[in-house]
């Protein structure tokens, strides 16, 4: 399928996902009339109304607009999460519209232009993020299909400037291992930060998941450029580089903490760039800022530009991102796989050695909690106290004996305890904590601004 089919119309099954959006904003940014439907509305779905995309909240064909009702005309993009007996879903497929996973779509995309796809069963969207602000501040002219909104841009993609020979642009993507959706892209560079076992509902077990990564590197050109993170044991072209803390062709050396900043120099096989300051404290986002600059180092993007890139990136929305700071310090983080939350405590810790830690953590899918039960509970109790909300289910059904409880008994520490949210938001205003940090992928940032509220609140003298 080639996008210049004569589709003039786009609709998005699960326009509400992250990674939908991005796709959505690129087809109503080029012209075609792109609308979606999504379960319930946010945030991310007011902006998406609000630049022009009509959506719809209700799984029903007499919700459907009738602009994308004629299958000569409309092309249907849907997520793997969207259920399989979804009613839209089952209209388009049954009466001959193209329809096309994200994944493929954003494959199709990613192809006309010279692409840079950043992998990993985490840190790919801090990554991904950083890589696209070093390539857009040097002036490049670049696209980015991200995995989370930007700090600088408020956005999770960065339309390109329109140029004649469209490969001339740098395209940055996230390239997600869920559901084996990487395997559409065939990048010309390439980063890996992570294989650790995730997703094994889908996969089965972590050899399947280290097969998918190594199918993803087997797709970059034999004239593309692969980083891996120090350690990781995949096989790529001619052109493989290490990264890492300390270690590594590319890596961070003379780390060290200034005024709750971390500080350091990145050394490449050409030299060092000294004093990268980063606003987005923690060792592991130090080692994402090593993986970014080689990334954009190899397509040509010269160190004064990394470093410019680098000390002026804001973060993104949930990534170790500061609600609060002062005599209350309040720290928002998406992790949500134990490998993450154990790089976010110690960060936290690091940063804040004299303060108590008061973590709020929301387990996300049932699958997940019961195949990492115990690596949660270790990470976990790096905090001094610990809140555990009930499990978020997002596509998943219950699984007996698989509950926030039995995660909690298995936590090796002695404050420790299972809360509601309403429980949670009473003991926060009943005694609130000095540094606080809420963890998880699901909907915990629901609690954010009230949590904010509260503190905010309690400082008032």
């Amino acid at each position: 399928m080639e996008l210049s089919q004569g589709y003039q119309h786009v609709f998005f099954i699960g326009i509400g996902g992250i990674g939908m959006s991005a796709i959505a904003r690129w087809f109503n940014t080029n012209g075609y009339l792109t609308g979606g439907y999504d379960r319930t509305p946010t945030a991310l779905t007011a902006t998406l109304e609000e630049e022009g995309l009509e959506i719809i909240f209700e799984d029903s064909v007499g919700a459907l607009p009738a602009a994308f009702t004629d299958p000569a005309n409309t092309l249907v993009v849907f997520t793997p999460a969207i259920p399989k007996d979804s009613a839209l879903l089952h209209y388009f497929r049954t009466n001959g519209f193209p329809v096309k996973k994200r994944s493929e779509i954003l494959g199709l995309l990613a192809a006309r232009m010279k692409t840079i796809a950043i992998a990993g069963t985490h840190g790919k969207t801090t990554t991904s993020s950083m890589t696209a602000h070093i390539v857009r501040s040097s002036g490049t002219n670049c696209a980015a299909f991200l995995g989370g909104i930007t700090a600088n841009y408020n956005s999770n993609f960065l339309v390109n400037e329109p140029e004649e020979d469209i490969s001339r642009v740098i395209c940055i993507v996230e390239a997600d291992e869920f559901d084996r959706s990487f395997l559409t892209l065939f990048p010309h560079v390439a980063v890996v930060t992570s294989t650790d076992a995730d997703h094994l509902d889908i996969y089965g077990n972590h050899n399947e998941l280290l097969a998918s990564f190594q199918g993803f590197a087997d797709q970059i050109g034999r004239e593309g450029t692969l980083f891996l993170k120090k350690g990781l044991s995949l096989q790529g072209p001619e052109r493989t580089f290490s990264y890492g803390l300390g270690a590594g062709d590319y890596s961070a050396g003379n780390i060290r903490i200034e005024n709750a900043c971390f500080v350091f120099d990145i050394h490449t096989p050409d030299g060092a760039i000294e004093d990268i300051r980063l606003r987005t404290p923690g060792f592991h986002n130090v080692e994402n800022a090593v993986a970014a600059s080689a990334a954009a180092l190899s397509v040509g993007i010269i160190p004064e530009q990394v470093r410019e890139g680098r000390n002026t990136f804001k973060g993104g929305k949930r990534r170790f991102e500061y609600i609060l700071e002062g005599e209350s310090t309040y720290i928002d983080d998406y992790a949500h796989h134990p490998s993450e939350i154990t790089a976010f405590l110690t960060s936290v810790k690091a940063l804040y050695p004299d303060r108590r830690l008061t973590a709020v953590f929301q387990p996300h899918l049932f699958t997940r909690t019961r195949d990492f039960a115990d690596e949660f509970a270790k990470s976990l109790a790096l905090a001094d106290t610990i809140y555990l909300l009930d499990i978020y289910p997002a596509r998943e059904l219950p699984i007996e004996g698989i509950d926030s409880e039995m995660l909690l008994n298995k936590i090796p520490a002695a404050d420790k305890h299972l809360v509601t949210r309403e429980d949670l938001l009473a003991r926060i205003a009943a005694s609130p904590p000095g540094l606080l940090v809420t963890i998880g992928a699901g909907d915990i940032d629901k609690l954010v601004s009230p949590i904010k509220t509260i503190l905010q609140s309690s400082n008032i003298p």
